[in-house]
C-alpha cells in the first residue's frame, strides 16, 4: 500500500493535515470523505520524495512567478478548492476561512481574506468578487450570482471550473503550437547573422583589390556583413526600440484594428484565429445559459471575451435584434460571421428549448477546428520555414561563391 500525505477541511472548519496508507489516491479520499473530512489534496509521498530538491519549499512559503497579484492560475485553483468544499456541505464563510488558512501566496492570502471580511459583513459573494474585477470579470461574477440566486453555489463553481479549464487548455494549444515555429525562425535569424559576422568578413581582404568586379549579389553580402559588424550593436537598440514603441501602438484601439485586419487576411492563421474568438464567445455564451443567466446578459458578458474588434462589433447589434423580438438564429446569421451549421444549431435550440445545450455542442465543435487549423498550419509553416532558412543561407553562400569565380577569373 502507498502512503499519502493529505490536507483536509473538516467539518468544524478548521485545515486537517496528516498521512493515510490506500492503495489508490482514489481510496485514500473515499477513506478521508468517510471520516468526516472534505479532501483539499492528496498526495504520493513517494511521488513528493522523487522530486528535486531545488523543487522542495519551507511550510507556509510557496515558490512562484505570479508578483505581487493572484494569478490565472491560482485563481482557477482558489475557484477550484472552494467548489469541493461548498459540495462537502461547509458553509461559505467555513470555507473561505479554510482557504485562508491552506499554504498560498501573500497576494493570494490577502485576496482571500478581503472575500472573508466582505461575506462576514454580510455582502454576497458576487458583490465581493466583483470589487476584484481585474481579476474574476463579468462572467465569473455572473456565474456566481446565479448559483446564489439559485442555491447551488457549489455545483455552478463546479461548471465554472470546468469552463475556465477548457478555455486554459484551448489557450494554451494555441500557445503551444507557436513555440516550435518561434523557436524555428530565431534560430534561422541567429544563423543569418553568425555567417554575417563570422564568415562574411572572412572573405573581404580576398575581394578588397577586385571589389568594383563584383556580382552585385556579392557586394550586397559584403555590405551586409559590414553593417551588421560595424553597426551591430545600434542596429539592435534601434530594432529593441523600434520594436517596443510599435508594441506599445499595438496596444491602442487603432493599433489593435490594424494589427487584427493583417492577421484575419492570413491564409491559414486568419481562418484559425476567426474560429478561436467564435469559440470563446460560444463557449462562455453556452456556458451562461445553462446556470441561468439571461439570455441579454449573456450576449453582453459573451461578446465582451471576443478579442477581434471587427468581430465584437458585429456581435453587439445580435442583443438588441433580440431585445426586439427576434429569433437569435436570424440575428446572429444577420452578423454574418457564423456558418450555416452554427445557426442551424442555435435555431436547433431554440425551436427544441435546449439552446445552451446546442451551443456548448457548437463551442466543442469550433474547439475541434481550431485545433485541426493549428496542426494544419504548422503542417504548411515549418517546411515553409526550413526552407526559407535554407533560401537565405544558399543565397550567401553562391554570392561568396561567385565572387570567388570572379577574382579568379581577374587573376588570370
Amino acid at each position: 500500500m502507498a502512503e499519502f500525505a493529505y490536507k483536509a477541511a473538516s467539518a468544524a472548519g478548521g485545515v486537517v493535515e496528516g498521512r493515510i496508507e490506500a492503495r489508490s489516491r482514489d481510496e485514500a479520499i473515499r477513506r478521508l470523505v468517510e471520516q468526516g473530512l472534505t479532501p483539499v489534496g492528496v498526495f504520493d509521498r513517494a511521488m513528493a520524495a522523487a522530486a528535486p530538491a531545488g523543487a522542495a519549499r519551507q511550510p507556509g512559503k510557496r515558490w512562484s512567478v505570479g508578483g505581487d497579484k493572484p494569478t490565472r492560475a491560482e485563481v482557477l485553483a482558489l475557484t477550484s478548492e472552494l467548489a469541493v468544499m461548498l459540495r462537502a456541505g461547509l458553509p461559505l464563510d467555513g470555507a473561505l476561512r479554510v482557504l485562508l488558512g491552506m499554504d498560498h501566496r501573500p497576494p493570494v492570502a490577502a485576496l482571500v481574506s478581503q472575500i472573508l471580511e466582505a461575506v462576514k459583513g454580510g455582502m454576497p459573494l458576487s458583490r465581493a468578487l466583483a470589487a476584484r474585477g481585474e481579476l474574476f470579470g463579468p462572467f465569473y461574477v455572473n456565474m456566481v450570482r446565479s448559483g446564489e440566486a439559485s442555491g447551488q453555489l457549489g455545483a455552478v463553481l463546479t461548471r465554472l471550473v470546468e469552463h475556465l479549464e477548457r478555455m486554459r487548455a484551448l489557450r494554451e494549444s494555441v500557445v503551444s503550437a507557436l513555440i516550435y515555429p518561434a523557436i524555428l525562425l530565431s534560430v534561422a535569424v541567429l544563423s543569418v547573422l553568425a555567417i554575417l559576422v563570422f564568415i562574411v568578413p572572412q572573405f573581404e581582404q580576398l575581394f578588397r583589390d577586385a571589389r568594383e568586379a563584383l556580382p552585385l549579389a556579392t557586394r550586397l553580402v559584403l555590405g551586409a556583413g559590414k553593417l551588421v559588424l560595424d553597426y551591430g550593436v545600434a542596429l539592435l537598440v534601434g530594432l529593441v526600440a523600434g520594436g517596443f514603441l510599435f508594441a506599445r501602438w499595438l496596444r491602442s484601439t487603432a493599433g489593435q484594428r490594424w494589427w487584427q485586419a493583417r492577421l484575419t487576411r492570413l491564409p491559414v492563421l486568419g481562418r484559425v484565429r476567426h474560429e478561436y474568438s467564435l469559440a470563446r464567445f460560444t463557449r462562455t455564451f453556452g456556458t451562461l445559459l445553462a446556470n441561468g443567466v439571461p439570455i441579454l446578459t449573456a450576449l453582453g458578458i459573451a461578446g465582451e471575451t471576443v478579442e477581434d474588434a471587427r468581430l465584437r462589433d458585429s456581435l453587439k447589434g445580435v442583443a438588441p435584434k433580440v431585445k426586439s423580438g427576434g429569433r437569435l438564429a436570424e440575428a446572429l446569421a444577420a452578423t454574418g460571421i457564423f456558418e450555416p451549421l452554427a445557426i442551424n444549431l442555435v435555431r436547433v435550440g431554440e425551436e427544441t428549448g435546449t439552446l445552451d445545450r446546442m451551443v456548448l455542442e457548437l463551442a466543442a465543435i469550433l474547439d475541434r477546428k481550431v485545433e485541426t487549423g493549428i496542426k494544419r498550419g504548422l503542417t504548411l509553416l515549418e517546411p515553409v520555414l526550413i526552407l526559407g532558412l535554407g533560401l537565405v543561407i544558399a543565397v550567401v553562400i553562391v554570392s561568396i561563391l561567385m565572387g570567388i569565380l570572379t577574382v579568379n577569373e581577374l587573376a588570370i
